[in-house]
């Protein structure tokens, strides 16, 4: 074919693939607005988006590009993170408070700009800054791109978006005081805490969802919860999980779904009970062992699957599924053990190669710096969180990726993340841990630090994320920025590298972006670092965050300028 035809033929193909992407624009207004608390009389002030929490659901399309203008009129600083978007070429927008930009001052705004190619799924937004995200917070649903076809499975007569939260009746300045959140006063299903808690001085308490018998529906289900997990069911029905995280699943059936902080799960239900009224459930998953009394809130919380056009005599008050334990350790880790990718020819597969091998404990410990200094972090108790001891503390003058760019780490950053834990130990082991004459020396994480993994372009990553038990096992959900990652295997106790291997799933790993890693145990993770900057990996826990359980990745330049980390956008806001 002559050189012209093929830049005549390349040209048609942009402009068709142009034709097929849109801007999807929204405004977000983030103001204080007066809700009624949950069974207290009296109302709270609350930080949301356009006055409603969850705030507004973002709709794209696979290749479109997501501008929103943010507007803060509420008495705090904040930022918007895009839970789960790559943020090829566009870093600046990733949102996380003095990692990627500082915050939008009070009275200020800032206009984020981003692209949504090569993903589509099940995503949301979130504040991430201070504990606002426990109401600044909703869905963002990507689909595929125009033109290119349904999902991998069969196509749904409808979708349901179900948002997962907890509530707080505290007032706003005193909830964003501490490190330490305590126990929510509700779960919820939509922003509604459902019928079953006893009182009823909440008006329109309870979400509702409308379905037609034979119909299919997509759930997409979002743990939007600051700390809880959760165990979710419908009375009389059954899934189909098809996709976690925005990234397609083989089709798994199952009666339960378990969803942590910062995970997203799609699962197709059909509508085949008899005419009525069902129970949707949600109760907490509790892995913290010891368990703590009063820490979490052992009510459960509902929302009404309706059937439409029951007739009166099939009319009747909705069933209620049986839940499992709080402490239901086993089903959660078959749940979460049994999904596997869709295997998809256009889709990444395991990168074999390792370059960069790291062993990450992740736990909570005992602070060891004076309370009196201010530079000292943890709870009244003395509980701090590190990952290899370190627990990381955000700057404070400058933005982590301001830095790289300007080449000015000095005082803001080190580059000295460490790939091994200071000390080997029983890692799983409370009784040794906690009694043992060493424990004060294994759980001592110092003074605050902000240090990063520093990664060649393109090099393969391959973490071992092993839970510690110095104050108590529990399950961490570790989400990572800018990235997915496949989950290669996942077990409990002491990771053992020789048999580990033999469990690798280096055929069809679950794709994700947040892993909850078992309570005492460990997960083994894999990714490609193909996107230059600043990518925070974190506790998804915001009480285990704000007490450091975090570290960043500064990945490098790659070999082309659009490999590159690219300048930042003019109204960035200033520290």
């Amino acid at each position: 074919m002559p050189r012209s035809w093929l830049i005549l033929v390349f040209a048609l193909s942009a402009a068709a693939a142009v034709a097929r992407s849109a801007t999807v624009e929204h405004t977000f207004n983030v103001r204080t607005l007066s809700l009624p608390r949950v069974c207290q009389p009296g109302n709270i002030s609350i930080t949301a988006v356009n006055g409603r929490v969850p705030g507004p659901k973002i709709e794209a399309n696979e290749g479109d590009t997501v501008v929103v203008h943010v507007i803060n009129d509420c008495p705090y600083n904040v930022t918007v993170h895009w839970h789960g978007v790559f943020q090829r070429g566009t870093p600046w927008a990733d949102g996380p408070s003095m990692v990627t930009q500082c915050p939008i001052r009070p009275g200020h705004a800032y206009t984020y700009r981003f692209n949504v190619t090569g993903q589509d799924g099940t995503l949301w937004w979130h504040a991430h800054s201070l504990f606002l995200r426990a109401t600044v917070h909703g869905a963002l649903i990507i689909r595929p791109r125009r033109g290119a076809g349904a999902y991998p499975y069969p196509k749904p007569d409808e979708e349901k978006t179900v948002l997962l939260g907890e509530w707080w009746d505290a007032r706003n300045g005193d909830f964003f005081i501490g490190s330490s959140l305590g126990s929510a006063d509700a779960y919820t299903i939509n922003g509604k805490p459902g019928d079953f808690y006893d009182c009823h001085t909440t008006p329109n308490r309870i979400a509702k969802f409308e379905v037609r018998r034979g119909s299919t529906y997509l759930l997409r289900i979002i743990n939007a919860a600051l700390n809880t997990a959760f165990f979710f069911k419908v009375a009389s029905h059954t899934f189909t999980v098809v996709a976690a995280d925005a990234s397609y699943t083989t089709p798994y059936e199952t009666d339960v779904i378990v969803i942590a902080p910062g995970q997203t799960v799609d699962a197709l239900m059909v509508a085949n009970a008899s005419q009525g009224c069902y129970y949707m459930v949600i109760s907490s998953y509790q892995s913290a062992f010891p368990l703590r009394p009063g820490s979490f809130n052992a009510n459960v919380t509902t929302a009404v699957v309706e059937y439409v056009g029951a007739a009166p005599s099939e009319q009747h008050a909705p069933a209620l599924p049986a839940m499992p334990e709080l402490t239901d350790t086993t089903t959660a880790n078959r749940f979460y053990t049994s999904l596997t990718s869709l295997v998809r020819p256009d889709k990444p597969t395991v990168p074999l190669d390792v370059d960069t091998r790291m062993f990450v404990t992740v736990g909570l410990g005992f602070s060891s710096c004076d309370p009196a200094q201010k530079s000292c972090r943890g709870t009244a108790g003395g509980v701090a969180a590190s990952m290899n001891n370190e627990s990381f503390a955000l700057p404070t003058a400058i933005s982590m990726l301001d830095a790289r760019y300007r080449n000015t780490p000095a005082g803001v950053y080190t580059r000295d993340f460490p790939d091994q834990p200071p000390v080997v130990f029983d890692y799983a082991n409370v009784t040794k841990n906690v009694v043992g004459s060493s424990a004060a020396t294994l759980s001592s994480t110092g003074s605050p630090s902000t240090k990063v993994r520093a990664l060649r372009y393109n090099a393969t990553v391959e973490m071992v994320l092993q839970n510690t038990a110095l104050v108590g096992r529990e399950s961490h959900p570790m989400h990572l920025h800018g990235f997915n990652f496949f989950v290669l295997a996942q077990g409990f106790g002491n990771y053992d590298g020789a048999t580990a291997a033999e469990q690798f799933n280096l055929v069809n790993p679950q794709e994700r972006n947040t892993v909850a890693v078992p309570t005492g145990g460990w997960a083994v993770i894999r990714f490609v670092a193909n996107n230059p900057g600043m990518w925070f990996m974190h506790c998804h826990i915001d009480a285990h965050l704000a007490i450091g359980l975090a570290m960043v990745f500064e990945v490098e330049d790659g070999p082309t300028p659009d490999t590159a980390l690219p300048p930042p956008p003019p109204d960035l806001p200033k520290c």
